[in-house]
């Protein structure tokens, strides 16, 4: 078997981050074989995540110039980085020499502000797909999308599927399928409301009555966001 060539794969983490957005992938492209996983932010202090939990940072933004895959998570926390100058800027030097740029959930929204969806179809979380149109996207409705070297996942969990996908790109499809037997990735969820299609209407008024609780004003707050990085919105 021919030997692998290496693959580097950087992730942004920050305060916030939705923890699964980033270990979803993390743990399907760790297995690209020959493969160097970073998590990366201004330092090495433990960040936290909306689960409660911290991850720990392996490089900062000074260590870590370019990668192969950059993946960008989302979580609510985004708003945040939206207006960081230095984390932006870390994105879109680390997106102009990726093979690959690539974002789970609103990560989609830092890659728009830092001018790598210009242009291009991508996908995020349901609830903020139209503030793809702030940053010069498409927005398309699926759960992965794929437009020449930009790959967007969905919302949280569609990071596994946007993992796998991205494998098969680069290692072929029966690696790609190894991987999935290896973490025996068969999802049978209890329950068909994974969707605001699906979801009742009692669902989906809790499930908006969270975000506007803890991100109020959300949209327009984003929508300003654009205008002052220079997007005509």
């Amino acid at each position: 078997m021919p030997e692998l060539s290496p693959i580097s794969v950087a992730f942004l983490v920050f305060p916030n981050v939705t923890q699964l957005d980033l270990t979803g992938p993390a743990q399907i492209l760790s297995r690209l074989g020959n493969t160097s996983v970073d998590l990366v932010w201004k330092t090495r202090d433990p960040v936290p995540t909306d689960s409660g939990f911290p991850l720990l940072p392996t490089k900062t933004f000074d260590e870590v110039g370019q990668a192969d895959i950059l993946c960008v998570p989302g979580g609510f926390g985004t708003v945040d980085v939206l207006q960081d100058d230095e984390a932006i800027g870390w994105v879109r030097s680390m997106g102009a020499g990726a093979d690959w740029v690539t974002s789970v959930c609103t990560g989609a929204l830092v890659l728009g502000a830092a001018g790598l969806l210009k242009g291009y179809e991508a996908t995020t979380h349901w609830a903020s797909h139209e503030q793809l149109t702030f940053f010069g996207a498409t927005p398309v409705k699926r759960r992965i999308v794929l437009d020449r070297n930009r790959l967007t996942g969905g919302g949280v969990t569609s990071g596994i599927d946007f993992a796998l996908a991205l494998v098969a790109r680069i290692r072929g499809e029966a690696h790609a399928k190894f991987v999935q037997l290896s973490v025996e990735y068969d999802p049978h969820p209890p329950f068909d409301s994974g969707a605001p299609e699906k979801a009742d209407a009692e669902t989906l008024e809790r499930y908006w009555a969270l975000v506007n609780k803890a991100a109020p004003g959300r949209v327009e707050t984003v929508r300003a966001i654009a205008r002052r990085r220079g997007f005509d919105t």
